[in-house]
């Protein structure tokens, strides 16, 4: 028996659900932090009663991690999109980088990964979210360019780079030229490069 087109399945209402959930609190969020946002005012932006913020999140800290964590998302399938369609390691990690920029320059996401991701959920779980949503590319692409296997001195430069594309959008964000912090990742990247092939 076929389900009556002008019904919603159950699948259905609850993404429909969860997306504005999701939708409203990541707007509160960013207008408003963290700490200022309260559930009462999340379901109301979202149309929608506590029992559902509650059988779709823990708590504000499970929703905030959500945000945080769909933010990221979209920032790795952006940088993905970008990196793969270049030709080498070099020119992959120069295009990821600019990509990112691009990403990060999305209203309130530097707040969101930059700024009260690390306050709220802290650097080791910001570091979990990372690895498992684009962190490993980046390590991947490293090693790729200086042609060694991932190790633990690879690790340690993957996350030295990561903190530099970090503070180059969040100087962005204040009103840095953004062209002068994407010809220095790119130097960064080609001098990475040619140490590796001893230039």
């Amino acid at each position: 028996m076929q389900e009556n087109s002008g019904h919603r399945s159950n699948r259905e209402r609850t993404r429909e659900t969860r997306t504005a959930l999701l939708s409203a609190a990541r707007a509160l969020f960013i207008e408003k932090g963290y700490a200022d946002t309260g559930t009462p005012e999340i379901v109301k932006a979202a149309n929608v009663t506590r029992g559902a913020l509650y059988h779709h999140f823990r708590d504000k800290d499970d929703l905030f991690r959500s945000v945080i964590e769909q933010e990221a998302v979209a920032v790795s399938a952006e940088i993905e999109q970008s990196a793969s369609a270049t030709a080498t390691p070099l020119s992959a990690l120069v295009s990821g980088s600019n990509a990112y920029f691009d990403a990060m320059a999305a209203q309130g996401r530097v707040r969101l990964l930059l700024l009260d991701g690390p306050a709220i959920l802290g650097p080791e779980e910001m570091s979990r979210i990372d690895r498992e949503t684009g962190g490993g590319s980046l390590l991947d692409g490293l090693a790729a360019l200086i042609g060694r296997a991932p190790d633990p001195e690879v690790e340690a430069l993957a996350d030295m780079l990561s903190a530099s594309f970090d503070r180059a959008a969040l100087a962005i964000a204040y009103g840095a030229p953004r062209d002068d912090y994407e010809s220095a990742m790119a130097t960064l990247i080609k001098t990475l490069a040619g140490r590796a092939a001893g230039t």
